[in-house]
């Protein structure tokens, strides 16, 4: 039987262990499959030692807001014979031997193929956490917000820093769990400074919610993890990883992902954000 959303989440409980600790909680992606199954697996477990939110990246074809890191390694995984299914099952091994929240990062296409309430049942019956759906409008989104809130999934949006504050505050009157809050303008995998703006995006967020602010897209540095954390809940890497598996082939690949959570991690533990 389907299990309302209730008030304490996974990621709510994820974020209260961080804000107990004096810290911005760590948010870490890869594709799942990439670059191998077991592999990926290995990697993610690694990942699960240091990070609080791991996201699982359904690899997609079409992944519009992803740069050339996570655009190569979801080709790869599909070429590798990646299938949707993989996905729960990354979920599942990670639920058995983990305390992160699980998020699967997608694009709606695969979602709406395989069926909204269907890939729900199947997320929340692994052990999943919730969603992040970055392509899907907040105006088109209430077949998937049904099905979430039924299996008790978080729905986490992407909020752009261009919006008005009605949109903004539609965007984040809709989403549960964390508003996911882009650290630089274009696509993942950025590598440079900040956006300037940054910090003033982040507090008005929190004029609009109460919900955790995380930063991503464009975060790949443990300095520029410290930088966020002094004034957001979580921040979230991903094509760093990517890089570091892409760099050192096999093996050693792997152990480069969790010596790199760890530096990341420690980067986090400073004062807490000023509104959590």
């Amino acid at each position: 039987m389907p299990v309302p959303l209730t008030r304490s989440s996974r990621l709510e409980d994820v974020f209260a262990t961080a804000r107990s600790q004096s810290r911005a909680a760590l948010a870490a992606y890869l594709p799942a499959g990439y670059p191998t199954r077991d592999q990926s697996l290995d990697a993610f477990h690694l990942l699960a030692t240091a990070a609080d939110v791991i996201e699982v990246g359904l690899p997609f074809s079409d992944p519009l807001m992803d740069g050339p890191a996570i655009q190569r390694a979801n080709a790869q995984a599909l070429r590798a014979g990646f299938r949707i299914e993989d996905v729960f099952t990354t979920v599942r091994e990670l639920a058995t031997s983990s305390t992160a929240a699980l998020l699967v990062m997608t694009y709606w296409q695969p979602v709406y193929r395989y069926g909204a309430a269907r890939f729900a049942r199947r997320l929340a019956s692994a052990g999943g956490a919730g969603v992040i759906i970055p392509d899907l409008p907040v105006e088109e989104a209430t077949d998937w917000l049904h099905a979430a809130r039924d299996h008790g999934l978080d729905s986490v949006f992407v909020a752009a820093p261009n919006s008005t504050d009605q949109r903004l505050a539609r965007v984040c009157g809709a989403a549960s769990g964390m508003i996911y809050a882009p650290a630089t303008a274009g696509v993942t995998g950025t590598q440079g400074p900040l956006h300037p703006g940054l910090h003033a995006f982040v507090e008005r967020l929190r004029a609009l919610t109460p919900l955790p602010i995380g930063v991503g897209i464009g975060v790949s540095t443990p300095a520029q993890a410290a930088a966020v954390a002094s004034f957001a809940d979580a921040v979230i890497v991903g094509s760093a990883f990517i890089r570091a598996l892409d760099a050192h082939p096999g093996s050693a690949g792997t152990t480069e992902v969790g010596l790199l959570a760890q530096r990341l991690a420690h980067g986090l533990r400073l004062t807490l954000p000023s509104a959590a």
